[in-house]
């Protein structure tokens, strides 16, 4: 790289950083971080089980924003400085291996970037996130199963924690449909854009022709403040059944499972992974409240948008994505237009692609 390259690359790190920590309003997220962990040392602090778990996911959140956001700032201060002596010396070799390190912070600050995009209300929360089949039969319902398995290895990838709390088997394959709950840094930000119709287009082995396969997934902000909406026990049907599936925590002799219907909307909420019949209830009803306060919320921005309104990239049922096996191979979002012809590694969980490009022209 020429000097000048090199004192450009390293002007482009330094406006780039600033204008995070201004976006990110990594100062008060810094000040908020110390006071966590300030609580956090307290000797009674574990006395509150829920009010620690939320600390603690906060802290996690806070973490994820402050400290890659701190390497950069020293990373860029350290190019800056070794620049301006190595130039004075003369030092050719030295200067390279600067512009390289200036290189690599330049896309290093490209996570950090798309972490600004994050700013929306509930998107550093936990998210419920379910998958259901739509048309196509046993198909769907294994389809259905290869979404599931393609998100849990993008959760893993992740870190991030999965508590399954529905499990829904098909009749001859896959599944019908399961209920989790995700937890990591900016959960609900990062999956919100993967809330639509999923459509697979492959040769099916049930019936050796070209079949067209739907599932549907859903994503709901897991709201940690209280939910202000009030239910009316006339709106709602409450089934138990006994809770089954694929085995081990999946098997329960008991009708501990709970299903809950909410009659004005349409709403159907199950959850069976605990094994009393009164945790199941209290589970299904926050998620069936927070669906509710995501339909209001949604009506609420149609109403103050006439472009939201009639764009409405997020609506239940509007298809986002196609993943084609035959005749060809080809992974498409239908939104940004992003695309690749390795569909297996797509269905190993590598979404990043596509997940990034939703973010930024969600923003757009």
């Amino acid at each position: 790289m020429e000097t000048s390259e090199i004192r450009n690359a390293i002007d482009d790190v330094n406006q780039r950083v600033a204008a995070l920590e201004k976006s990110l309003g990594a100062a008060d997220k810094a000040v908020r971080m110390a006071e966590v962990e300030e609580r956090m040392a307290s000797p009674d602090f574990w006395n509150n089980q829920e009010s620690a778990r939320k600390d603690v996911e906060e802290l996690k959140s806070l973490r994820a924003i402050v400290e890659p956001l701190r390497d950069v700032q020293g990373r860029a201060a350290d190019c800056g400085e070794l620049f301006e002596m190595l130039e004075a010396e003369g030092d050719t070799a030295g200067l390279q291996e600067v512009g390289a390190d200036a290189l690599k912070l330049q896309e290093d600050l490209k996570s950090l970037e798309l972490m600004a995009l994050l700013s929306r209300p509930h998107d550093r929360e936990p998210c419920f996130f379910s998958i259901h089949t739509g048309a196509g039969g046993a198909d769907a319902c294994e389809w259905a199963e290869m979404l599931l398995r393609m998100y849990l290895r993008f959760f893993e990838r992740r870190g991030w924690k999965v508590e399954e709390l529905d499990f829904q088997p098909g009749d001859e394959a896959g599944i019908k449909g399961v209920e989790l709950r995700v937890t990591g840094p900016f959960a609900n930000g990062y999956l919100r854009g993967e809330m639509g119709v999923h459509r697979l287009v492959r040769i099916s082995p049930f019936s050796g022709k070209r079949e067209t396969s739907f599932a549907a997934v859903d994503v709901v902000p897991d709201y940690q403040e209280d939910i202000n909406i009030v239910i009316d026990d006339k709106d709602l049907k409450i089934d138990t059944y006994r809770a089954g599936g694929k085995g081990g925590q999946h098997v329960n002799k008991t009708d501990s499972a709970v299903r809950i219907t909410h009659l004005p909307t349409g709403i159907v909420v199950a959850v069976q992974n605990e094994r009393s019949q009164h945790s199941n209830k209290d589970m299904a009803m926050k998620i069936l409240k927070s669906r509710l306060k995501q339909r209001e919320e949604a009506a609420r921005a149609a109403q103050a948008s006439a472009h939201n309104a009639s764009k409405n990239d997020n609506a239940w049922g509007s298809q986002i994505r196609n993943y084609v096996m035959n005749p060809y191979q080809l992974v498409k979002d239908v939104r940004t237009g992003v695309e690749t012809g390795d569909i297996n590694k797509v269905l190993d969980g590598d979404l990043d692609a596509f997940i990034d490009a939703y973010l930024r022209w969600a923003v757009q």
